[in-house]
């Protein structure tokens, strides 16, 4: 249920806090007859104490700093009493007006001392120590804030939240009304956090046709912009305009694709968009950036692969044979054969199902590197993974984003082209997470004479972001490629992965029920129809069954849930589980809950779990 809106009207003695960027305000409120000052939050595209303001919003209860008013409007009065127009004056609005000439202006002129400034400035030099040079200051500074004022209130009189009122006024200034009025879609290019549908909201106030061209390209830059979130970098050109129109749908739905395809050319003219006509029947279309960053990242793939190594293969071969009879160690001949091609290939694949050896193989292509003398980065698109990789092969390994130094001031990366990485060869685990932007960054940071190794198998975790670099890679056939396809009787004892490999078949894994005495590591129980059911077997499982087989709660287990937020989401389970440790005396939590946006995205593949080392319990909700 909504709370109700309330009003208040006061004056600010103080601003706590102010945000330039994005207007977010915290100030203190005096209003009339008040013994205490009010706490104000919201956001204020100019706020200066002494302003008189007329607020509507909602009380809200902050667990640290108790009731505040959440302000979701509002509008400046003008200040009624000779102390309120001394202390609007003196705070600071006006340029060229301090406390103590604001005090000798109110002493002049009194409760006319506003409308003086408005229609007669002029007047200000009766005023002791005022000269026409501060006269022009005031009335430059006086202009400024009535500027603002219109904006704001041309603005929030069309149905703009003040929120995006304040962004909107901080992008344009003055001209925001001009803007707004003629092309309300600009918004969503201009200003990070308005989008498509905040700024048709706001074109339908100021009266913008709905078959604009404006709108029309706002759609489909939009409905890219869908696409990118689930994954893709293009859509073919009939799926864009279905997308669009299934979005705009104001017309036939014929009237609306010619008009939208007419817009397509536009965009095209001006390379707004990018078309690329494979045959007749598939025309793909992508963002401009999207575009260009797969085509450099193409060129620098392109690029490693003239650059194999010059090796004495012999000499290699009887390394591995050395490394191998020292460590007693075996290699299948598809491990022996990828451990062979990274000495001597610019750019390597290495992929294969779980359990078929990736880790095994990895390791010892890195010991041969390290006998060759390289310099080895180890990197990781998550930190989990990064920690694993480093503790399998003993060094030390990243982030990507750490490796390549992410700058937040610049939101890039220092290491680039101009600053590449100071490495001989670089292998990045898990690479069926790296999306195109990613990629594209690390190969531009990678130089031409640096080897570069990819571990990964495009059944497990996709990229969050758009493209599927390493699954592209492989069907390109252009990449040296290892495919490691024998599970080795160790892992094939796992329940675990027989059904990653049956689910990658095609096939639907027999999964065990849950019982006292179970047989496989790999158990399945139906957790009913309501979310409540699934928490109500979560606690169970963690009271009873988990104890009764021998392992920790403290140690052993993790859950993963696909979300953040609900009865089944991290926050809700973290109090859970939680609650059950607590009540059974246990003085850390160390049973962690995860939320895995992967299991939302594609929750028909497979869990690894040796991506989760030393978790011996592992509860998928899905």
């Amino acid at each position: 249920m909504e709370k109700s809106t309330d009003y208040l009207t006061g004056v600010i003695e103080r601003i706590t806090f102010h945000s330039e960027e994005t207007g977010y305000t915290v100030a203190r409120l005096q209003m009339s007859r008040a013994k205490e000052l009010t706490t104000v939050v919201g956001n204020f595209a100019n706020i200066q104490a002494g302003q008189t303001l007329k607020l509507a919003g909602i009380w809200k209860e902050h667990p640290k700093y108790g009731s505040q008013f959440q302000v979701n409007n509002y509008h400046e009065t003008k200040p009624a009493t000779l102390t309120g127009i001394e202390k609007y004056l003196g705070s600071g609005l006006i340029k060229g007006v301090g406390p103590v000439t604001a005090k000798r202006i109110v002493a002049h002129f009194g409760l006319e001392t506003l409308e003086i400034i408005e229609g007669e400035s002029d007047r200000l030099m009766e005023v002791t120590g005022i000269g026409k040079k501060r006269v022009r200051m005031i009335q430059r500074a006086w202009a400024e804030q009535k500027a603002i004022k219109e904006v704001m209130l041309f603005l929030q009189g069309h149905g703009v939240s003040t929120t995006y009122a304040v962004k909107i006024y901080k992008e344009y200034g003055d001209d925001a009304i001009r803007v707004v009025t003629h092309n309300p879609y600009q918004l969503a290019d201009d200003i990070f956090g308005i989008g498509f549908l905040t700024a048709d909201k706001i074109a339908q106030q100021v009266g913008i046709d709905p078959t604009s061209k404006f709108r029309y390209r706002a759609g489909i830059l939009h409905t890219l912009g869908e696409a990118a979130e689930q994954g893709h970098c293009y859509l073919p050109q009939p799926e864009l305009i279905k997308a669009a129109i299934a979005k705009l749908s104001t017309e036939e739905y014929e009237a609306m694709a010619e008009a939208l395809l007419a817009v397509i050319e536009e965009m095209v003219a001006v390379q707004d968009l990018i078309r690329e006509i494979l045959s007749e029947e598939e025309i793909l279309l992508f963002k401009p950036t999207f575009y260009h960053t797969e085509c450099k990242l193409a060129g620098y793939v392109k690029q490693k692969l003239v650059n194999s190594q010059i090796i004495d293969i012999d000499r290699v071969k009887t390394w591995i044979n050395r490394y191998t009879d020292k460590n007693e160690l075996e290699l299948s001949k598809q491990q022996y054969t990828a451990v062979l091609l990274a000495a001597t290939t610019g750019v390597m694949i290495l992929t294969g199902g779980p359990g078929t050896g990736k880790t095994f193989t990895t390791r010892t292509i890195v010991a041969l590197w390290r006998a060759m003398g390289k310099k080895i980065g180890l990197a990781a698109p998550t930190g989990r993974a990064a920690q694993r990789l480093g503790e399998m092969t003993g060094l030390e390994a990243k982030t990507l984003h750490r490796l390549l130094e992410f700058d937040p001031n610049s939101m890039g990366f220092k290491r680039n082209e101009d600053n590449p990485l100071p490495f001989d060869a670089v292998i990045v685990d898990e690479s069926s997470m790296l999306d195109l932007f990613l990629a594209h960054s690390l190969l531009k940071a990678i130089s031409p004479n640096t080897q570069l190794l990819l571990v990964g198998d495009i059944d497990q975790l996709p990229s969050v972001g758009p493209g599927s670099v390493l699954g592209d890679l492989i069907a390109s056939e252009q990449i040296t490629m290892v495919r490691l396809n024998q599970v080795f009787r160790q892992a094939a004892a796992s329940a675990i992965i027989r059904h990653a490999h049956q689910i990658n078949r095609g096939q639907y894994p027999p999964m065990e029920a849950i019982s006292d005495q179970p047989l496989s590591d790999c158990l399945w129980h139906n957790g009913g129809t309501e979310p409540d059911h699934g928490v109500q077997l979560i606690g169970e499982l963690l009271t009873d069954f988990i104890p009764k087989q021998g392992f920790n709660l403290l140690q052993d287990v993790q859950v993963l849930c696909p979300m953040q937020r609900g009865i089944i989401g991290a926050r809700n389970l973290n109090a859970v589980v939680q609650s059950i440790v607590v009540s059974n005396k246990a003085e850390t939590l160390n049973a962690t809950v995860r939320t895995d946006n992967f299991i939302k995205r594609r929750v028909n593949r497979s869990v690894h779990s040796s991506s989760f080392q030393g978790t011996k319990v592992m509860l998928n909700i899905i």
